[in-house]
């Protein structure tokens, strides 16, 4: 499978069938050192045409264990983490 192929895939939460949009939106984390995939950093959006001020959207991670299924059209997963406790020095 090629990477274009898989970047197209959408990420769907299998608890809540939460989706959070296409693979290709997301920022892939890896350690530097091994190669090894950590996983998948998530930014939340809010809408575009908002006028409030909001904070700064929040940061969600798809842990590369929480993967379930890679299918035709969709990436199946588990749960998120906070990308705060990641230690990307391992």
């Amino acid at each position: 499978m090629l990477l274009s192929e898989l970047a197209q895939k959408e990420l769907i939460q299998i608890d809540d069938g939460v989706r959070y949009g296409l693979l290709a939106d997301t920022d892939l984390i890896f350690n530097g050192k091994t190669g090894d995939i950590i996983g998948f950093e998530v930014k939340k959006r809010y809408g575009r045409f908002s006028f409030k001020s909001r904070p700064e959207p929040s940061e969600e991670f798809i842990p590369w264990e929480e993967i379930v299924l890679i299918g035709e059209h969709r990436i199946l997963f588990k749960r998120t983490a906070s990308l705060n406790g990641v230690n990307l020095d391992e």
